[in-house]
């Protein structure tokens, strides 16, 4: 469904974007789901190329082969920073794809699966306790000391007892606006055109005085969620980020 010339003006005028476009000035960021790899996944063409599950590799779509990108679980912080190895094909829902090493090095989280992805310009100065980078061209397996990667805030205490994780709250950030009236006008119009979406999942977030967000959720499961980021991106969205809890 297209916007008419009205909405496209209003969010020109009003959006901040939360999301950046992949360009030569700004770095790409976006908060998102991860696809975990799985050689099955290849073999039925889901994704387009194969990686090395016993490495820690990362694939993005959109950005060039060779950039660097930091990975961030925000629910521990845990971070790395690591290639991207190559640009493989993968469904549009998820923000990138990784191997399941690097999912169990940020105790990624199978069911909710959330990263922050930050691009690293290789022409500024990136301080990370010196960060290096674990590339595909290094075939050392997982069990391998990992001492060319930088893992941030990671527990030394190898024996305490992993707690149960409490069910979170998942919501979808559609937009961000300067004008609580802008928010409003594209809450309603989403109600209106969006066909089959749970219309009491759309609110307006108050961040400050200045700064509005049109969000959807709570959601407790991922399939539910998949299915209203998807009505959301036809709808004319190309960039929708997810976070925990409100």
């Amino acid at each position: 469904m297209k916007f008419n010339f009205f909405l496209i003006f209003i969010l020109i005028i009003s959006c901040t974007p939360h999301t950046t476009i992949l360009n030569n000035k700004k770095p790409y960021t976006a908060k998102g789901f991860a696809y975990v790899y799985n050689i099955n996944d290849f073999e039925e063409k889901i994704i387009k190329g194969k990686m090395n599950d016993e490495l820690m590799q990362i694939s993005h779509q959109n950005l060039k082969t060779g950039t660097l990108i930091k990975i961030i679980n925000p629910k521990n912080k845990k971070s790395m920073v690591l290639k991207n190895i190559k640009r493989i094909k993968y469904p549009d829902f998820y923000k990138i794809l990784i191997t399941n090493s690097v999912a169990d090095e940020l105790n990624l989280n199978r069911d909710l699966p959330i990263l922050e992805i930050i691009e690293i310009k290789k022409n500024k100065s990136f301080v990370a306790e010196k960060a290096k980078i674990y590339n595909e061209e290094k075939k050392i397996p997982s069990k391998a000391p990992v001492a060319s990667v930088q893992i941030s805030n990671i527990s030394k205490n190898k024996n305490a007892k992993i707690k149960k994780e409490k069910a979170e709250d998942v919501f979808i950030l559609i937009a961000t606006f300067y004008s609580v009236n802008t928010a409003n006008f594209l809450k309603q119009r989403i109600i209106d055109e969006v066909i089959d979406l749970d219309y009491k999942k759309i609110k307006i977030k108050k961040i400050t005085n200045k700064e509005s967000q049109v969000i959807s959720g709570p959601y407790k499961s991922v399939n539910l969620l998949k299915n209203d980021y998807i009505k959301l991106r036809k709808f004319g969205f190309e960039e929708l980020d997810i976070f925990i809890n409100d």
